[in-house]
């Protein structure tokens, strides 16, 4: 069995529906269970309206269900045909029946708790699973679709619900595991229940989370995430395209790209299956013909390749300097433990002689923070900052990495370099209007002769062939300031 997870953005339509059959169909042969994100932007439609609902705008929560009301009845008659109307009036109407009523209480003062918005967000899996399930019917496919609430055993702590993973497993075994013999189950992600039966939502990740417990509790031989990317790029698409695909990476490279800005996958949400070794598929469900990225346990790559390069902006450094180097130690461990109590990730780290350096989200609470600092400790902050890194299995330990990467970078202002937690990652802060030019100068040293062993060179070879000779001009560049426009 295969457990086949598709984000909002490969069922936002009814042909995106109908493709995402079409790709079910090819697999049949290997059992697949079937987990689906909201349709489009179903979950952020969803928070405007409760948000407007507790505010005491009725009006405003009504249109807003009324949009996604609208969206999910067009689409399933896109793809239903004459089917859709007995199944919108006996299965999809009562639903947002159910959800106006509950914002409509919300809107005359029923308090908007965490426990309310889960009730509230989890509509969008619910209309999703019921109504893929349904068009994989009307498709030719077998299909049976499953409540994730009924599946899915959670604590109570509201938007961000920890699973409890061996009592999850053996509803999975004893509900979609026999089920999925037979036919394709479809469930919705994101979502559960406690084991009193109150709606819960995931969090960040969640539906990829829900795709890891199914195939950790069915032991499922791989997880594909269907997606609209082709897999894990040597560089992040939003900032540099014509990025090489990664074929393999480890989950420790893996973990580490999200930690550095990636956001095709979340790897603490598939850790479940990762521990027990099943692979993660990285596809893209508009190119199924790729192959993707496959995310594993141990590659099989010697260590010392540089895998991705990432980027965060937004980003400010901060410079601390003591007046005496003794006070160093009580300072850090002092400021760590108000980073952790205001929820402050931070990116880079340098120490120097008598201070230390670091890199963070910039927003504009962040002056208020640094103000809890000891008076002692002079501080300067650089604000329109942008972090990136370079990654890969032991790069850090190799001196010609970090040699390689500052020997390129001349063309902007350094202000900070750090290696990683681990040997994982070099990162450097710079000038956030330098982000382009200097992924692509990265790019060009790092990445001028890639491993084929490494990444699919080939495929993009034949794709760019493909391409108008301007636009393949615009990817490679031309100078070292002018980067590839974002795709």
């Amino acid at each position: 069995m295969i457990v086949m997870k598709f984000g909002g953005s490969s069922l936002e339509s009814a042909s995106a529906i109908e493709q995402a059959a079409s790709i079910v169909k090819e697999h049949l042969d290997r059992k697949p269970v079937v987990v689906v994100s909201a349709m489009g932007k179903t979950t952020d439609r969803l928070l405007d309206a409760a948000r407007a609902a507790a505010r005491g705008n009725s009006y405003s929560a009504r249109q807003h269900i009324e949009a996604v009301r609208r969206m999910h009845f067009a689409e399933t008659r896109g793809v239903l045909g004459r089917r859709a109307e007995p199944f919108l009036r006996d299965n999809i109407s009562p639903m947002f029946r159910e959800l106006h009523e509950l914002l409509v209480e919300v809107s005359e003062g029923r308090p908007f708790t965490p426990e309310v918005q889960d009730q509230v967000l989890s509509y969008g899996e619910r209309l999703s699973s019921l109504i893929v399930a349904e068009a994989f019917r009307h498709l030719g496919i077998q299909a049976a679709q499953v409540d994730a609430r009924k599946v899915i055993v959670t604590g109570d702590q509201f938007t961000h619900a920890q699973p409890f993973y061996w009592d999850t497993y053996a509803r999975l075994r004893r509900t979609v595991g026999l089920l999925a013999r037979d036919r394709v189950v479809v469930m919705g992600g994101f979502m559960g229940a406690t084991v009193g039966g109150a709606t819960t939502t995931l969090g960040r990740g969640g539906s990829d989370l829900t795709a890891s417990l199914v195939g950790a509790g069915i032991s499922a031989d791989e997880i594909q995430i269907w997606t609209d990317v082709d897999g894990m790029l040597s560089s992040d698409p939003r900032v540099l395209a014509g990025g090489y695909r990664l074929r393999e990476i480890s989950f420790q490279e893996a973990q580490e790209m999200a930690r550095c800005g990636a956001k095709v996958l979340q790897p603490e949400s598939v850790a479940p299956a990762l521990r027990q070794r099943i692979p993660i598929v990285i596809r893209n469900a508009r190119r199924p013909q790729v192959e993707g990225t496959r995310v594993v346990s141990k590659v099989q790559t010697a260590p010392g390749v540089v895998k991705c390069l990432t980027s965060k902006a937004g980003m400010a450094v901060v410079h601390l300097r003591v007046k005496h180097r003794g006070m160093l130690s009580s300072i850090t461990d002092g400021l760590a433990d108000l980073f952790a109590r205001e929820h402050i990730a931070v990116d880079l780290i340098q120490a120097h002689e008598r201070g230390i350096s670091f890199a963070v989200q910039n927003w504009p609470g962040l002056a208020g923070v640094l103000r809890q600092v000891d008076e002692s400790v002079e501080i300067a902050v650089e604000e329109d900052r942008a972090a990136i890194w370079l990654v890969g299995e032991g790069i850090a330990d190799a001196a010609s990495t970090l040699a390689r990467a500052r020997g390129v970078l001349h063309i902007t202002d350094v202000r900070l370099t750090s290696q990683g937690s681990s040997s994982l990652s070099l990162g450097f802060a710079i000038p956030e209007a330098d982000l382009q030019a200097a992924m692509q100068v990265l790019h060009r040293e790092f990445f001028a002769a890639p491993d084929r062993e490494v990444f699919a060179v080939l495929e993009l070879a034949a794709w760019r062939a493909s391409q108008p000779a301007s636009q393949v001009s615009q990817l490679r560049g031309t100078s070292q300031t002018q980067a590839a426009p974002a795709r």
